[in-house]
């Protein structure tokens, strides 16, 4: 049964540390590092006033928790600010109370007071989170190699440590026609995830030319999770870490990245098309003007996108199109649905809008919370 008097709060700095062993007890049992080590950027001192928390009467013992982490993602022609939300967690002793609703409402309305256009989270249970306007939606290209070809660049350098300046790695990242900001302490930060490899290639004159990273704690394992560099230094990275290692590694990468993706499918055993995570738009208007205004760098300066009674309004100058509900809109703004997927939308219009629908956009591993 719900409580409607129970009222989620961010913890106190000194409930900082029981924060972490409550995370620790309900998601990371039996790990020989805490869970701040894994999301040093969410679970953390800085990112206090973004977690909720639920405590009993006597505010002793953590019965719930949620957090969002907010950060800005970069593509071509627009800036997004995204909130990620995750370890929506409650004590077994505690659940069927509503608790985790309480908090997830709260992450919400923590992303809706600091402008979030959309939001995040990652989970199997996906009609729970329906129930919030989540959707499943965006693209994940994943390719499963065991064979790669010989490496083109013999005379270059390759290593497997951890032991990085995060400046090169950074200046590599931000190459990424999409990426998240981040600073040189965060990176640095991330290199220090536990159960992580990170492996690169290096000039004869030293210089940083590819990277690949490989886990991130207990998730990601055997998963090229984070990239850069050229596409053919990458290849070359990628048939160093198979024929070092000795093993098959799954290779993450976004939809858009057209080259990479033709190159891993001549040499993947399978591949799979699956999403990138669970979607909820936080502000429509918001996003719209932002979607409005790639359509314009494009050069289309008459794109129709509004919400009215509950149907979203779309389409190019006098044609006009509905969708009833904002799920299928999701879809059809991050994936995967196409707009020739609809059926119903003119040749002429429909490759207007194929110009920027789906979003170019990607979450970085270390960015997952």
């Amino acid at each position: 049964m719900e409580d409607s008097n129970i009222i989620p709060r961010s913890p106190a700095p000194v409930e900082l540390s029981k924060v972490v062993d409550f995370l620790n007890k309900n998601l990371r049992l039996n790990v020989a590092w805490p869970i701040s080590k894994e999301y040093p950027t969410a679970v953390s001192s800085a990112n206090l006033h973004n977690m909720s928390i639920i405590t009993d009467e006597s505010a002793d013992k953590i019965l719930s928790h949620a957090l969002l982490r907010p950060f800005i993602c970069k593509t071509p022609h627009a800036i997004f600010k995204i909130g990620a939300i995750g370890s929506v967690v409650t004590d077994p002793s505690a659940r069927h109370q509503g608790l985790s609703t309480k908090n997830l409402e709260n992450c919400i309305a923590k992303a809706n007071e600091q402008e979030c256009d959309f939001i995040i989270l990652w989970s199997d249970q996906h009609e729970f989170y329906r129930k919030f306007g989540f959707e499943l939606a965006g693209f994940e290209h994943s390719f499963q190699i065991s064979q790669t070809p010989p490496i083109v660049n013999k005379d270059f350098k390759f290593m497997k440590s951890t032991r990085i300046d995060p400046a090169a790695i950074l200046k590599l990242y931000n190459q990424h026609t999409v990426n998240s900001v981040r600073t040189v302490d965060e990176v640095h930060q991330y290199l220090n995830i536990p159960n992580a490899n990170v492996f690169t290639m290096w000039t004869p004159q030293n210089q940083l030319v590819a990277y690949a990273v490989e886990g991130k704690g207990i998730d990601l394992q055997n998963y090229i999770h984070e990239w850069g560099g050229s596409v053919p230094d990458v290849l070359d990275l990628l048939s160093y870490i198979i024929q070092s290692e000795k093993k098959p590694y799954t290779f993450m990468c976004p939809h858009h990245s057209t080259n990479l993706k033709n190159r891993l499918s001549l040499m993947s055993d399978f591949s799979n098309i699956g999403f990138l995570g669970l979607i909820k738009i936080n502000n429509f208007e918001r996003l719209a003007l932002k979607i409005k205004k790639m359509f314009l760098a494009e050069g289309y300066d008459q794109i129709i996108l509004e919400k009215k009674n509950g149907e979203i309004i779309f389409g190019h100058k006098t044609d006009l199109y509905t969708l009833k509900n904002e799920a299928d809109f999701v879809k059809l703004v991050f994936g995967p649905t196409s707009i020739k997927e609809l059926g119903f939308v003119a040749n002429d219009t429909a490759q207007v809008l194929e110009k920027v629908l789906p979003l170019p956009l990607w979450v970085w591993g270390w960015d997952s919370v």
